[in-house]
């Protein structure tokens, strides 16, 4: 732009309100006009002939104008009732409008003495690029450019295989196995090819870029590549711009979000020392279960980490975009397809908590399953059975299921063990009562033995149903316990000549069905002095 242009302009932004143009300039839809590669100024349009057209019409008639013969300068100004014209001779270039001059915040004619300067300035580059001198100097350097390319592509080449072969000579034996005793981490072979990507796509991002740059400097000497060469450039630094602006614009969200999370990370911090201060007796509330500590405090950390995630989402770069929102949409709707099972054994995990019906350690029944919890988890409970298997449960089952607590109340207040034998009505109940007693005796300790019981639990058409009940303090033993106290209850029996009856009685055997004394220890059964038990020779 000449001094005269210059002047012009910086005399029309001190007379305009250059606030409102701005302001207009951004809702006005507008279309550059380019020569060459080169843009000169931005032009509006109208519903019926829109900027784009018109922009295209403009560099059209100035390409004419250049081709022509016509000496410059030879561009003219001319004030008619829509704007004024400038004219290439006789031939109409363009009209600049009052509109126009409104965009740019500038008087009308000081827009069209700088649009004719600008085209006359672009018809002038025009004529002076097609010239014989200027294509062969083009073509000079062009060559010289790609000289220059096959040299640094070669020279690159040189260098990497020395690198590469310094590195192998090097590096190749120090490089070893990463990992913790047996266990490898990364193997030296995946680190060492990893090394060589590493140095190949450098080598590879170096020749790209020399030749990006080599294309753009061969292009730009000719006046018909010279926007594709403006094109080259911005393909690469575009996305570059691009990039770096929505990092720098990012930059704040992402110390709010480190910020709200270093926050986060306190609050739970001081909350687990808390509960956990609670849970080992240090902390104490009165309607408040000690073993309640841990599931609660990870309900609250659930809601803690949920609610800075609702708060630290509008701050997520790319959170507004549409992909953004379309990933969202999708796992919102995996989880609601997937997690119904998920959120059911969660919910079911911690009212079984808080309603303790069974903690770690207890011996519990749920269904067809009876064992030892072994541990409670937010999803499933795991029970070890009598015979060391271990069954899972969800919790959703168990919450859904009668559980029956062996221990709760065993250590506090016994629990009951019984067993029922149906004896003859030809046998005073007095005696059976007795026995049963006297087996309650011999198969618990006193203080057990002093609470047993007897019930009569139904006079049957054959026989009558006793049930033994002996206090035992301990529910994880108790079916070693009933073991030995049925073998106390058939020894006490056959001590006394007392047959116990089955259920398909049909009449009285010749001879009683019992076992003799003498016949109690019959090979390889020997007696056990300690307990009365027996055992295998």
């Amino acid at each position: 732009m000449s001094a005269f242009a210059l002047r012009l302009v910086l005399t029309s932004l001190l007379l305009s309100p250059l606030a409102q143009a701005a302001d207009k300039s951004e809702a006005i839809p507008t279309a550059p006009v380019v020569i060459d590669g080169v843009e000169l100024f931005q032009v509006r349009g109208v519903t019926a002939f829109p900027a784009q057209e018109r922009a295209a019409t403009i560099t059209g008639l100035v390409e004419e104008c250049a081709a022509s013969e016509l000496a410059l300068p030879a561009l003219s100004l001319e004030s008619t009732e829509l704007g004024i014209q400038i004219r290439c001779g006789p031939t109409l270039l363009m009209t600049a409008l009052n509109a126009d001059a409104e965009l740019e915040g500038v008087r009308l004619g000081v827009l069209a003495e700088v649009q004719r300067r600008k085209l006359e300035e672009a018809i002038a580059r025009w004529r002076a690029d097609r010239t014989r001198d200027a294509l062969l100097r083009g073509a000079g350097i062009g060559a010289a450019v790609l000289v220059g390319l096959v040299v640094v592509v070669l020279l690159l080449r040189w260098i990497f295989r020395r690198i590469d072969t310094r590195l192998d000579a090097v590096l190749k034996a120090q490089v070893k196995d990463v990992g913790i005793q047996s266990f490898q981490f990364l193997r030296a072979e995946t680190i060492w090819r990893a090394l060589r990507w590493v140095m190949g796509t450098l080598h590879l991002s170096l020749a790209v870029a020399a030749l990006l740059v080599a294309g753009q400097r061969i292009l730009v000497r000719f006046p018909w590549t010279r926007g594709a060469a403006h094109g080259l450039a911005e393909l690469v630094l575009g996305p570059l711009k691009t990039l770096g602006g929505k990092a720098l614009g990012a930059v704040p969200g992402v110390i709010f979000i480190g910020i709200l999370v270093y926050l986060a990370r306190a609050v739970l911090k001081a909350l687990h020392l808390f509960f956990t201060a609670v849970e080992r007796g240090n902390v104490s509330f009165k309607s408040f279960a000690p073993e309640w500590a841990n599931p609660t405090y990870r309900l609250i950390r659930l809601l803690v980490i949920g609610l800075t995630l609702v708060i630290a989402y509008p701050y997520i770069p790319g959170s507004d975009s549409e992909a953004f929102k379309g990933l969202s949409i999708m796992v919102g709707v995996l989880l609601s397809l997937g997690g119904s099972s998920y959120v059911s054994n969660m919910i079911a995990g911690y009212t079984m908590t808080f309603r303790r019906a069974f903690r770690v350690g207890d011996r519990i029944r749920v269904g067809d399953v009876a064992g030892v919890v072994s541990e409670t988890r937010l999803q499933v409970t795991h029970v070890r059975t009598m015979k060391n298997e271990e069954v899972v449960l969800p919790n959703s089952e168990i919450l859904g299921s009668a559980v029956t607590n062996y221990s709760s109340l065993a250590k506090t207040q016994g629990l009951l063990l019984h067993t029922n034998v149906g004896i003859g009505y030809e046998t005073p109940w007095r005696q059976v009562e007795a026995m049963l007693l006297l087996s309650a005796k011999r198969a618990s300790t006193p203080e057990h033995a002093a609470g047993a019981f007897v019930l009569i639990k139904a006079l049957g058409d054959f026989a009558v149903t006793y049930e033994l009940n002996v206090p035992h303090a301990d529910a994880l033993t108790m079916d070693r316990q009933y073991s030995v106290l049925h073998r106390h209850v058939l020894d006490v029996f056959n001590e006394y000549g007392v047959q116990i009856m089955t259920p398909a009685y049909e009449g009285d055997p010749e001879q009683p069905k019992l076992v003799p004394r003498k016949d109690w220890f019959t090979a390889p059964a020997t007696p056990s002095a300690e307990s009365g038990e027996t055992k295998a020779t």
